[in-house]
């Protein structure tokens, strides 16, 4: 019971991400701006101010890099939905899993890129964060492709000699 709950949780939350990591993308032009403004209406003497100035002067660059680094997130979730339908199928070792992860692996080195091209322009705390978070995720989804492909190599062996 308690595992046929969390795999609807998290199918049903994978599919959110998704989708709303579309919506989102697709409206950065809009609600980058609505952001700038709002910051803006708050006054420099608001805690949000130095938002406005880093944003502000750098709009265009913000809403490209944002929106190449939203495509990046979003081919990652549909990666890993790719992923989950074989372990709702109980076929997780397969090879289309292991080039879902090297296919998440390079993503995430993308967004690396990507991030420290952003900081190149305005840097943040929070994208050094992102650059760290997706350095892991990137050398751990390499690694977890390797350990996927091991387990097929073993798999196959073991259903030959039965």
């Amino acid at each position: 019971m308690k595992k046929d709950s969390l795999t609807k949780i998290t199918k049903l939350l994978l599919d959110f991400m998704f989708y709303a990591g579309i919506v989102v993308t697709l409206s950065l032009p809009a609600s980058v701006r609505f952001l700038i403004d709002w910051v803006s209406g708050n006054g420099k003497d608001s805690p949000f101010g130095y938002l406005s100035e880093g944003i502000g002067q750098h709009y265009v660059e913000a809403v490209v890099i944002y929106f190449f680094l939203g495509i990046a997130a979003i081919l990652i979730i549909w990666e890993l939905r790719k992923m989950f339908k074989t372990v709702l199928q109980q076929k997780p070792f397969v090879m289309e899993n292991v080039k879902s992860l090297h296919k998440m692996a390079k993503i995430s080195f993308l967004i690396v890129i990507l991030a420290i091209i952003r900081s190149a322009v305005y840097l943040t705390i929070a994208m050094m964060v992102v650059v760290l978070v997706f350095v892991i995720a990137g050398l751990f989804s390499e690694v977890l492709s390797r350990v996927f492909e091991e387990a097929i190599n073993y798999k196959e062996e073991n259903d030959l000699t039965i």
